[in-house]
């Protein structure tokens, strides 16, 4: 539990820094600055309230992999590439995006509420 409120807190110190500028020089899990962004990237870059969801979620993503099993951690894995694809798949469409954060954000606090920890 302290290493996720740890967590929390530095990806919310990570949100006032990146205040800023409109555009950031990168997202959490990808370089804004890139030539070759995809549109879906394009848009988190530009659009702050979707660069900080990428912020929170790639830092939860990355703390729930190093609390979880290499069995449990696989699976996690797997299924960041599944919702990766549905990201891309909504392109320019900012809501879709917003709609897929969320629905990430959800299920990413629900692996860490189904943690297995010591008693």
């Amino acid at each position: 539990m302290r290493r996720f409120s740890i967590a929390i807190a530095l990806t919310s110190l990570l949100g006032l820094t990146l205040s800023g500028s409109p555009r950031t020089a990168a997202a959490a899990s990808f370089d804004c600055e890139r030539a070759d962004l995809a549109a879906d990237e394009k848009v988190i870059c530009d659009t702050r309230t979707l660069n900080d969801a990428d912020v929170k979620m790639v830092t939860t993503f990355d703390i729930l992999t190093s609390l979880m099993a290499m069995g449990n951690r696989g699976k996690l894995q797997d299924e960041q590439s599944a919702w990766l694809k549905r990201r891309q798949a909504c392109g320019e469409d900012v809501e879709c995006l917003r709609a897929a954060y969320g629905e990430r954000l959800k299920q990413l606090d629900e692996a860490y509420k189904n943690l297995n920890r010591p008693l």
